[in-house]
């Protein structure tokens, strides 16, 4: 099925999901006067190691919970952008609580009306007391859907060895973006017939995950959620897919293609930055998690990503993990309980040892153990999201589908070498029309 045909079956779905179920004013549910027993169904979004710390988390919620049981699901983003949380709405089959871990599509989700508003006198943690760049992301026309469990922030990766032999040092990294260009330019190693590395490579990792990313470096305000307008066409977001275009370039797209569809996955030894094919990379604080576990050998070291002049210096986009009731929640009640159960530092504590993840408040990250640690790491983390500079991109109601479109335009940048912003314009017509409707 296209992305345009699967996009309007969801759309198509959304609508019936919103007939069926009326927003519950009080965000609670038909049963959110029950009993403390019963049954919570619960629809993660991890996989792998993750979900295994997701299962142990819910052990601890029944242990410390009696007569409660939870029917954990997983699924990915918690269904919110595959359809599947879509059809369960509309099939009467709901889950009673989903974490998503794309927040922008899982407002895109809720923004069409398929989710329940937290009541947030219910919720231990409250929303003045959250990082200022967290707080946005929670509200839609005044009200709480969205409920973040932690964060995450975006990093540049440099290998201390390939930089050593390159007669370059990871304690000066590149601070602007031209600097970034010029120690990439010289990390490069390839010859008219072979490829052996290459410095960076923007649309890989992080680059590739979150098609909103490069545009919130540079800039570009893509969505404004006050004036709900769209702003695809700004020269921020043409320079992104311009300066990704000179990388491509180094190149031909066959040669670029057939290098990149040889990488490992980021949760593998074949991963580029480990295999010495990529000198840097853009990724997020999970990504040391990867490298001591398949990598323990190699030396790494941090920087926040340079951006060019005019863009959110010192900044990062948020990976937030966010929570939602969805409509049709049978026990609502219990989702509160598990949500407040999930962001004590007790419960927490464990996640953020693992993967380097920050809590949505200061207070929180003063008892991480990396901040009483002292790592180096962590510490350029808490300042990236302190910074005024941070957030979340595109929380609209077309996010995921915009998403998608991005992606494919970057491609179609990239590979074919065509000009970006008669591509954009398009999609400005396009979502225009969508966010009229």
């Amino acid at each position: 099925m296209s992305k345009r045909t699967w996009a309007t079956v969801l759309l198509a779905m959304v609508m019936m999901a919103a007939v069926a179920f009326p927003v519950l004013a009080s965000g609670g549910s038909e049963s959110a006067g029950a009993s403390g027993t019963g049954t919570l169904t619960y629809w993660s979004p991890f996989g792998g190691d993750s979900l295994k710390w997701d299962q142990w988390r819910v052990g601890e919620f029944e242990k410390a919970n009696p007569g409660v049981k939870v029917n954990l699901v997983a699924t990915p983003a918690g269904g919110v952008n595959t359809g599947k949380l879509l059809a369960a709405i509309a099939g009467g089959d709901a889950p009673d609580i989903a974490l998503s871990d794309n927040a922008s599509a899982a407002y895109s989700f809720a923004a069409n009306g398929t989710a329940i508003p937290w009541d947030m006198s219910k919720i231990t943690l409250k929303i003045a007391d959250m990082l200022p760049g967290m707080q946005e992301v929670t509200q839609i026309d005044g009200k709480t859907y969205l409920l973040p469990q932690d964060s995450n922030v975006i990093m540049l990766y440099m290998n201390k060895k390939t930089f050593a032999d390159a007669g370059l040092d990871t304690n000066n990294p590149p601070k602007t973006l031209d600097e970034l260009d010029v120690l990439a330019a010289k990390l490069d190693k390839y010859t008219s017939s072979s490829i052996d590395r290459f410095g960076f490579i923007p649309w890989m990792d992080y680059g590739n995950d979150n098609p909103f990313y490069w545009g919130w470096m540079f800039g570009a305000k893509i969505y404004d959620t006050h004036s709900k307008k769209l702003f695809l066409t700004e020269q921020p977001l043409v320079n992104v897919y311009k300066w990704m275009n000179k990388y491509a370039q180094k190149k031909s797209p066959t040669e670029m293609k057939g290098f990149t569809s040889g990488f490992g996955a980021l949760f593998s030894p074949d991963h580029p930055f480990m295999t010495g094919k990529v000198a840097m990379t853009v990724v997020g604080n999970w990504f040391t998690n990867p490298l001591r576990i398949y990598a323990p050998n190699i030396e790494y070291a941090v920087a926040k990503v340079p951006v060019p002049a005019g863009g959110r210096a010192g900044g990062t986009i948020f990976q937030s993990n966010v929570f939602l009731l969805p409509k049709g929640a049978k026990r609502a009640d219990l989702a509160y309980r598990f949500y407040n159960f999930c962001i004590t530092t007790a419960i927490s504590a464990n996640n953020f040892d693992i993967w380097r993840s920050i809590p949505t408040n200061n207070k929180q990250f003063d008892e991480v153990s990396w901040t009483q640690k002292g790592d180096p790491i962590y510490k350029i983390e808490r300042e990236l999201a302190n910074s005024p500079n941070s957030g979340h991109a595109a929380l609209t109601k077309v996010a995921a589908q915009l998403g998608d479109d991005l992606n494919a335009l970057r491609d179609d940048v990239i590979y074919n070498n065509k000009d970006p912003l008669p591509l954009l314009q398009s999609l400005q017509s396009k979502f225009e029309k969508q966010l009229a409707q």
